[in-house]
């Protein structure tokens, strides 16, 4: 954070783009950076240490899939992933590697920036809140060091599958309605499919070791939402 102001790394090389977002940035009060490659949003990342990344998916040394992936071996930072493809499962990877959200080309400043507050006012609330721990057969969550363990084994959880998890843990044998989840793990104003929320559920059997078919754990409610197993049911 520069002086007071949010830090916003744009990754993207055309300038056609970075020049008048990184402009429409500044006016709405963000510390706007610019890398044009991958080694380059890698390094600033490092040195920066950015309030969030906006990161373009085709580089010209690189692809930002693979920036996003190493972005979050070492760090929790928002990422927002720009891309012109059209196709759903291309933008679908960004999310299965920790992005917290995504934007299709052509886009407007306005609609990122919208984007941009909403997912950093999810991070401010991610924060760890009071309680302890929650134990659910071999699942362990622990809310002060937003970690989760299986049996007694660190999983390694993006921001938004461990929200989802902590969630639907704290309500344990509650069925949650998809409406619910999008609401409070996303944003009120969430642009996106809900069919992101089935791949980060999708995401989170596979690391909790969970058959789709027959659960032990994350159970689907079909057209009402999801329903993660009480400790009597799992002991």
């Amino acid at each position: 954070m520069a002086g007071g102001r949010r830090t916003i790394l744009l990754v993207e090389d055309e300038v056609s783009i970075t020049e008048p977002l990184a402009a429409a940035l500044e006016r709405e009060g963000f510390d706007t950076r610019v890398a044009g490659t991958a080694g380059e949003a890698l390094e600033q990342a490092g040195q920066l240490q950015p309030d969030l990344v906006l990161l373009d998916v085709m580089l010209p040394d690189g692809s930002g899939y693979d920036v996003c992936r190493e972005l979050r071996r070492s760090s929790k930072v928002p990422i927002i992933m720009l891309t012109a493809r059209g196709e759903e499962a291309d933008r679908v990877i960004g999310l299965e590697l920790g992005a917290d959200d995504y934007v299709v080309k052509p886009f407007s400043a306005r609609e990122v920036t919208a984007r941009i507050r909403a997912v950093l006012r999810r991070a401010e609330s991610a924060a760890p809140e009071g309680g302890g721990a929650i134990e659910i057969g071999e699942i362990r969550l622990d809310p002060a060091k937003r970690e989760v363990r299986r049996g007694g084994k660190a999983l390694e959880l993006s921001r938004k599958e461990y929200d989802l998890l902590e969630l639907l843990m704290r309500d344990a044998g509650t069925v949650i309605k998809r409406e619910r989840l999008i609401e409070q793990v996303w944003d009120t104003n969430w642009f996106g499919s809900t069919k992101t929320l089935d791949v980060h559920v999708s995401g989170l059997r596979r690391k909790l070791g969970d058959n789709s078919a027959a659960p032990r754990y994350l159970h689907t409610i079909r057209g009402v939402g999801f329903r993660f197993a009480s400790a009597d049911e799992v002991s």
